[in-house]
């Protein structure tokens, strides 16, 4: 039997071991000048500094708060230069690897029932999506709409009492793999759809009257590596050609302006765009269904962290949408209604001028293809935690971002045709 050993030798030297991110830093830093924003940015060229925010130097600019994570290894040179240049700066996370693991700060409720108090991995969501339909037949059905590039299945799940031709919103969850509290609010709004329907008035009369296509993730290999691998992973899992870097950042590879910045063409950067619009399977495939539907989806929803704040078109350009008024009024009111529950303090408006210019993201597209109520949520928090919100506030984040959804659905549905 001895020819089986070196097969097996070849699959344990193959698993490869998660990365780990002991005594790794996150910067907050705020260049009060261009002179300053250089310096940030000529560090950035001598070391490898991951932006958190903004998701990439070339957005860098004065008065701009600016945060990045940093290896321990050069945590220190880069401490002694902004302390040399006088650059105000807070370390807002001293110990990644320790910050990731405090994470998980809720106990599981009961052993093998669906918790929505915690971050859940990919099998226990798939677990999840047929247990919903299995659980609500006549209001949740589940649609493959295409696979990965490692295979997994892409879901959606349709929420609503009515057939297709009704009028309907298109909501997408975790396009960036390491922003977690992105999945878990759509988890929690269809679970909150189903159990409160024939409950509260506002949900039994959208969902008597309309449609819900909930993408629970968009990008699943990505998610299922940052659970497996690297927990600050953000693009898919593709494969780029002449190059060893993996993945393209889904957000920058819808056909909108997907040319424009040419930052976005590093197949190493985190935010690269892919070889050409729709490039990738898992953006093929929500474009695909949702131009299927254009007819009955009338409002489209996209779900990030982190930054508190919500957005809508454009991001490409600093021109406003011809509806640009109404959206900011919508807005408005979602943002004043989100604080009513915790007091959480969002900010609003255009993508380019409230959070940074970007190119080929999902929200300019669908808003081109013609759904003009188009909205990105960047949900908690500010930066204490960045992508690694703790378990224990992802209920009240949920709780809060249910009754912006909610009020933006009932205003689609009372004004648009």
């Amino acid at each position: 039997m001895w020819f089986i050993l070196p097969v097996g030798l070849i699959a344990t030297t193959l698993a490869i071991a998660p990365v780990r991110f002991d005594r790794e830093k996150v910067f907050r830093v705020k260049p009060q000048d261009e002179k300053q924003a250089n310096i940030i940015k000529d560090l950035a060229k001598t070391n490898q500094l991951d932006f958190w925010y903004p998701d990439a130097t070339h957005h860098v600019t004065a008065n701009m708060t600016i945060d990045f994570q940093v290896s321990e290894k050069e945590s220190q040179s880069i401490q002694s230069a902004l302390d040399q240049n006088n650059m105000h700066y807070e370390i807002l996370i001293h110990d990644l690897q320790e910050e990731i693991e405090k994470q998980f700060d809720v106990k599981e409720d009961i052993p093998g029932r669906h918790s929505y108090a915690k971050y859940n991995n990919w099998d226990k969501i798939v677990a999840w999506t047929e247990k919903m339909v299995h659980k609500h037949p006549d209001m949740v059905s589940r649609i493959k709409i295409g696979t990965t590039v490692e295979d997994n299945p892409l879901y959606v799940l349709k929420v609503g009492k009515g057939d297709e031709r009704r009028k309907a919103i298109f909501m997408d969850c975790g396009i960036h793999a390491r922003e977690w509290i992105s999945p878990a609010f759509c988890q929690w709004f269809v679970y909150q759809a189903t159990k409160t329907y024939g409950k509260n008035k506002i949900m039994t009369k959208l969902l008597d009257r309309m449609n819900f296509y909930v993408l629970p993730v968009f990008n699943v290999d990505g998610y299922i590596w940052s659970w497996t691998q690297n927990r600050m992973w953000r693009k898919n899992r593709s494969k780029n050609q002449n190059s060893k870097c993996i993945g393209t950042d889904l957000n920058r590879n819808f056909n909108a302006s997907w040319n424009s910045f040419q930052n976005t063409k590093n197949p190493c950067a985190n935010i690269y765009r892919g070889p050409k619009p729709e490039s990738e399977k898992e953006t093929k495939a929500v474009t695909d269904f949702i131009r299927s539907h254009l007819k009955s989806i009338k409002a489209y929803i996209t779900f990030h962290s982190y930054s508190q704040m919500l957005l809508f078109p454009y991001g490409y350009t600093s021109k406003l949408p011809s509806n640009h008024e109404d959206l900011d009024k919508v807005a408005k009111i979602g943002t004043d209604v989100l604080a009513t529950r915790y007091e959480t303090r969002y900010i609003y408006g255009p993508i380019a001028s409230t959070f940074y210019p970007t190119s080929g993201s999902s929200l300019d597209w669908a808003y081109n293809v013609g759904i003009k109520q188009t909205f990105a949520f960047e949900l908690r928090d500010k930066g204490k935690y960045g992508f690694l919100l703790p378990e224990s506030l992802i209920k009240s984040t949920c709780k809060e971002t249910l009754l912006a959804v909610k009020f933006i659905a009932k205003y689609i549905l009372k004004h648009t045709s």
